[in-house]
């Protein structure tokens, strides 16, 4: 059995308060990661009601091993109050997949994935270069811009919105929207950022509502449509299986998306001799978007409850308590990468955690790999000289890590 003392505990505890709490913290949490897993890589929280795992196969164990798994208990902590597990947002709907356990889990995203194949995306490739061109040639002509309202986000939404079958005119709306409900996933959430949250979430949920309405009437062949009509013999998703699923489906598909391509290309404007590389030699674009996933992951932690009594790198973990996996630790542990704080986009054998992992391995995975080896591709190959400033201002969230906004000039 594995101990920590108290003194190590506090400073831990301040260390993650401070993640959670200070803007500056959150705007680089890299040093908070490294001072935890080298302090306390594994321990209980005298502050908050878990545990945090920091290193690589710690995080990657709790992801993988079914002795952990969902609960009602996340959502307690990550709200205000006790209260929050109670509230009906969609993205933490009780009919999501993200709720579930097995064996409604499998059943649910097996009906899921019948219609939201790997083939089917790929399909999207040429669309989605089509798009990107689009976007470009915006650039160009303005000689440049905030890639984050001009690319990064547009093009996320419209991809996403055309698999879905989500009319043109809808899709801007739901950048705030979407913004407003993720705020539900931040670790010591304000009531007020519950509410909006809740407001925003519920605003999603009636418009989806109606529209799987719609296609009802008139039948489409998109996602929507598909999803509408999925079923394994007499098995089928429920109307609000449905609705949680599609809502699921179109914020994350955009909204992590979007700061994969913000913080991939901040990444790149910092290391520009990784740029040239890449510019120089676009077989590395797959490399290049898995080594953004691993040094700026869009999603920076992942909880999961223990469901029975289990053990963590020798520490006993109590059943119904939390595990916070703090992934953008994992993703830079020493143990399990060669210089960690490098990027480097010729860097083999990355197999981050930025897409969780285990049986919650994130569904849409493969698009957010496609639209971010197209924009690095078709952004390289048209720009020869790309400048921003290389101190933007992130967000102000943990969870889901991006930029505010880029400014860029364009030759």
């Amino acid at each position: 059995m594995t101990t920590t003392d108290d003194q190590t505990i506090g400073t831990a505890d301040d260390v993650l308060v401070s993640l959670f709490s200070d803007p500056a913290v959150r705007a680089d949490p890299y040093p908070a990661y490294g001072q935890l897993r080298e302090t306390a890589p594994v321990h209980h929280s005298a502050v908050l009601p878990l545990w945090v795992a920091t290193r690589y196969d710690d995080c990657g164990t709790v992801l993988r091993d079914p002795r952990f798994g969902k609960s009602e208990e996340v959502q307690r902590i990550f709200g205000s109050s006790a209260q929050s597990a109670d509230r009906e947002v969609p993205i933490f709907s009780r009919y999501s997949m993200l709720r579930m356990n097995p064996p409604d889990h499998t059943r649910m995203r097996s009906l899921v994935a019948r219609e939201f194949t790997p083939r089917r995306v790929e399909e999207l490739r040429p669309a989605v270069a089509a798009m990107v061109d689009e976007v470009l040639d915006e650039l160009a002509d303005a000689g440049g811009g905030d890639v984050m309202d001009v690319l990064a986000f547009p093009l996320p939404v419209r991809v996403i919105g055309e698999l879905l079958g989500v009319p043109i005119e809808d899709r801007e709306q739901f950048r705030w929207i979407v913004r407003d409900a993720a705020g539900a996933l931040e670790p010591m959430a304000s009531a007020e950022t519950i509410a909006a949250a809740e407001t925003a979430s519920n605003t999603m949920n009636d418009y989806f509502r109606s529209l799987i309405a719609e296609r009802r009437n008139r039948p489409s062949d998109d996602l929507i449509g598909g999803l509408i009509g999925v079923r394994d013999g007499s098995d089928r998703l429920s109307e609000d299986e449905l609705v949680a699923t599609i809502v699921l489906l179109f914020a994350a598909g955009f909204e992590t998306t979007t700061n994969l391509i913000g913080n991939g290309l901040i990444s790149l404007l910092r290391n520009r001799d990784q740029m040239q590389m890449l510019r120089s030699d676009p077989t590395y674009g797959h490399g290049a978007v898995e080594e953004m996933l691993r040094y700026e992951s869009s999603v920076q932690l992942d909880a999961r409850t223990a469901l029975e009594d289990a053990d963590i790198a020798g520490h006993h973990i109590d059943a119904g308590r939390v595990v916070l996996t703090l992934l953008g630790a994992a993703n830079r542990d020493p143990d399990r990468y060669q210089d960690p704080d490098r990027f480097d986009i010729t860097r083999t054998g990355i197999q981050h955690l930025s897409f969780a992992a285990g049986i919650h391995y994130c569904l849409g995975a493969p698009l957010a790999r496609l639209e971010g080896e197209v924009v690095f591709e078709r952004l390289l190959a048209r720009f020869p000289t790309i400048d921003a400033d290389t101190t933007p201002v992130w967000r102000p969230s943990l969870t889901l890590r991006g930029l505010e906004a880029l400014q860029v000039s364009l030759r």
